[in-house]
């Protein structure tokens, strides 16, 4: 396995510039996971498949779904594209390398871990803030169009959020200076972990069923489908800073509620 990623690698550094690598490269990376994990729930959503999993009720409309990708698309290329090039400069001096030697697993692990951990902790106070009264009206709202929330919606957002939150992504790397093919598998896990956050589908197999810090479909799901001051679960991938500072107790009064009945109904 080491050595096809060497040799895939070796393949990409002979024929692409660095900046492509890192501008071009993660982009076009980017929007294949993105898109290749995302779509299958509106396919799900339009034709009614797997309904005992959905979290919610009620779906969304062709045209509303036609309507996020519209703007994602548009988002994408003229927001998300020209920041992953005018953040290529401050990446390289921070450290971003593409060449080899690649780096080991341990350290790509350690790396990533840690990019999940600050990653949540400043999404965490950064999508708080946005709940307040004006970033909501003017900024959050947005995002929140969508009460029934489908994989995509996870990055339909206004573009100063893009940016806003979008910090919350970039810290960690920016702080450690990994090397590209950790940032690609970073990208590539965050991108897949928001997609499963908004898929409004809560599967047997989902990873909040098995990992207890894991918020998961179930836990953000409730943050869309209620009014902005009474939301909570502001975090992006754990649970505990919403457990620390009460903004969950919503969730898990209902959580509580739904487990009692079901426990009457046996």
């Amino acid at each position: 396995m080491a050595s096809l990623v060497e040799s895939g690698w070796q393949y990409l550094v002979t024929h692409f510039s660095d900046f492509q690598l890192a501008c071009i490269g993660s982009f076009l990376l980017h929007e294949s996971v993105f898109f290749l994990s995302g779509l299958p729930f509106i396919y799900l959503e339009r034709h009614g498949f797997l309904t005992k999993y959905k979290i919610q009720a009620k779906n969304n409309t062709p045209a509303a779904q036609g309507k996020c990708i519209t703007r994602l698309l548009l988002y994408h290329f003229c927001v998300n594209l020209p920041l992953m090039m005018a953040s290529y400069p401050v990446f390289r001096a921070m450290g971003m390398r593409s060449s080899f030697p690649l780096p080991s697993w341990k350290e790509v692990s350690a790396q990533i871990l840690f990019y999940f951990i600050i990653e949540d902790f400043v999404f965490y106070w950064g999508h708080r803030i946005l709940h307040s009264k004006w970033l909501y009206k003017n900024v959050h709202s947005v995002h929140h169009e969508y009460a029934t929330p489908f994989g995509l919606t996870s990055e339909y957002a206004h573009p100063a959020e893009i940016l806003f939150l979008g910090f919350a992504t970039i810290v960690g790397p920016a702080l450690t200076g990994p090397h590209l093919i950790t940032l690609w598998l970073w990208m590539v896990l965050r991108v897949l972990e928001t997609v499963e956050a908004h898929c409004g589908y809560h599967f047997p197999w989902s990873l909040s069923n098995f990992l207890p810090l894991y918020g998961g479909a179930d836990f953000h799901d409730y943050h869309h489908r209620l009014l902005y001051t009474k939301s909570g679960n502001y975090s992006s991938t754990f649970v505990y800073m919403d457990w620390i500072f009460g903004t969950d107790k919503g969730y898990r009064r209902l959580k509580s509620l739904k487990e009692n009945s079901n426990l009457k109904q046996t």
